[in-house]
């Protein structure tokens, strides 16, 4: 077999079961995180089997005997021509494990020093990361495009973080997986703060992608794009006479100890017609002249700034529908509006999956997401997602968060993400974060990630069988929320500023010949 695969080193020195240092030629010399394969000897279930051990090379290093030590430059000059620079090329290689029956299994025993190192087979690379029936094609490792990468939509189950510094193509992997689970059937929810999947439904020409993708939007919201760039835009808002006196209280800040004040809300409810807004209800405790009434007047008034509430309530039903992505958009909203409408569509979806009235697995994609499960502060949909993170599994609820400020999350939340999409990211603190919020993460991974180039991703956890270097591959649908582009705009201000240069004069012109004539026609007089 091994007369197949092509020979590019031999093992020396210490090696483990873990990792091993191999030596190759100038000639084959190969590039830092390139896979390999050596052969080794594994007992498993009491047999003795001869096993392809994979691995990826950590480090790279080259040497020469000759040019050792601290030579002056005019001595490595006589030395090179006189041709005596002699050249050795060494690796590093971090074992990932061996395919036994469909599975990635962990060697127990130390490669062999002696043994031969090959470059890792197409065929064998494509078998290990590849999951023929559940896989959501992701990419290519990054340095073998011609090895396809897929994730398994079953990892989905134990939670998925993205976790990116700003710039570095998370919400793009996020708009590759949407594709990916819309054609497994998926349905999905998508919190969008900057409208950066609201184009999801259409393809980079124009052409329709997917007629089962929605957008939603409150009604008081201005949004980052219009109807007529986005299309049909749904509309979503709660009617508050439909919300229940713990709702109210939980929105308004009022703890659940506090029953004089909650009374006092009661008792003003008591008063209003069926169909009350927020703004009638503060008018009612505004007249109220006992003092629990006025204490509740100052939490209410926290209502009017919650734009959401409307005529009638949006059914969840509309949103949860199978092989269907609904996206939410919440750009040009307050921080305290967007809160709201995610506690408030999450304790609907986790209701429903866990009183088995919505029988399918439903994805929720939360952008931005230390906005909504901060690490200190407290937020209304911060206790609903953590719920999620805890128990969702059990019932079909399964979490993507996504964020550029990992240490900015709660770490309770964050490690229970058993799975990670890490791309570039170079803050010491949000890799710290990331360390600490997974035990797969190690310090070896974390010390790629400020090389990784824009749109190369770190993949650990239940989604993959082994961590994975990877190129995310190019999106069918169109991006929103995308930087502008600073130079093409600065291009057309200057364009703006010369017509404007260009009108003044033409003014100026028109202005001197109008005095001429009036000049010419009193001389004429």
């Amino acid at each position: 077999m091994s007369d197949s695969h092509e020979r590019i080193g031999v093992v020396f020195g210490d090696a483990s079961p873990t990792e091993f240092y191999f030596v190759t030629d100038e000639n084959k010399h190969p590039p830092r995180w390139e896979y390999v394969l050596v052969k080794s000897t594994e007992n498993i279930d009491g047999e003795e089997l001869d096993v392809d051990v994979i691995a990826q090379i950590d480090t790279i290093y080259s040497s020469s005997m000759a040019l050792s030590g601290k030579p002056s430059l005019e001595t490595v000059e006589k030395i090179k021509e006189a041709g005596l620079v002699d050249r050795k090329v060494f690796a590093k290689a971090r074992v990932l494990g061996f395919l036994h029956k469909g599975n990635v299994l962990h060697p127990r025993r130390a490669i062999y020093p002696g043994n031969d190192v090959f470059r890792a087979p197409e065929n064998i690379l494509k078998d290990f990361y590849s999951y023929p029936e559940e896989g959501l094609f992701i990419g290519h490792l990054i340095t073998r495009q011609d090895v396809p990468v897929s994730i398994s939509v079953r990892g989905f189950r134990r939670h998925l973080a993205i976790l990116a510094q700003t710039g570095a193509g998370k919400s793009y992997a996020a708009g590759v997986l949407l594709e990916e689970l819309l054609k497994k059937g998926a349905t999905v929810i998508v919190l969008d703060p900057h409208a950066d999947y609201v184009f999801i439904s259409r393809r980079k020409d124009g052409s329709k992608f997917s007629d089962r993708i929605s957008v939603f939007r409150t009604p008081e919201s201005t949004g980052r794009y219009d109807e007529g760039r986005i299309g049909r835009i749904n509309t979503y808002e709660v009617k508050f006479s439909d919300l229940s006196i713990e709702e109210i209280g939980m929105i308004c800040g009022i703890s659940e100890r506090w029953t004089n004040i909650i009374k006092a809300i009661r008792k003003a409810i008591d008063e209003l017609e069926d169909n009350y807004t927020p703004e009638e209800l503060i008018k009612e405790l505004e007249e109220a002249e006992d003092s629990d009434s006025l204490k509740a007047l100052k939490y209410a008034r926290t209502l009017s700034k919650i734009r959401v509430f409307g005529s009638a309530t949006t059914d969840i039903e509309k949103l949860l529908r199978p092989k269907h992505i609904s996206v939410v958009d919440l750009s040009g909203l307050d921080d305290r509006v967007s809160d709201y409408i995610a506690f408030r569509i999450l304790s609907e979806i986790y209701e429903r999956a866990e009183t088995q009235q919505y029988k399918y697995p439903v994805f929720v994609f939360v952008e931005e997401a230390h906005r909504f499960i901060p690490h200190k502060e407290s937020t209304l949909s911060k206790r609903i997602i953590k719920r999620i993170a805890a128990e969702g599994r059990k019932f079909g609820v399964f979490l993507v968060l996504i964020t550029q400020r990992p240490y900015k999350i709660d770490p309770d939340t964050l490690s229970q993400c058993n799975s990670q999409i890490i791309m570039r990211m170079t803050n010491p603190e949000d890799q710290k974060a990331v360390k600490n919020s997974s035990e797969r993460m190690s310090e070896s991974l974390l010390s790629d990630l400020p090389g990784l180039n824009v749109g190369e991703a770190v993949i650990v956890g239940e989604v993959s069988r082994a961590p994975v270097m990877v190129k995310i591959r190019q999106r069918e649908t169109e991006e929103g929320g995308g930087d502008i582009d600073v130079v093409e705009m600065l291009r057309e201000a200057v364009k703006e500023a010369e017509k404007e240069e260009e009108t003044k004069e033409d003014e100026l012109v028109k202005e001197v010949e109008r005095i001429r004539g009036m000049i010419e026609m009193k001389g004429g007089d």
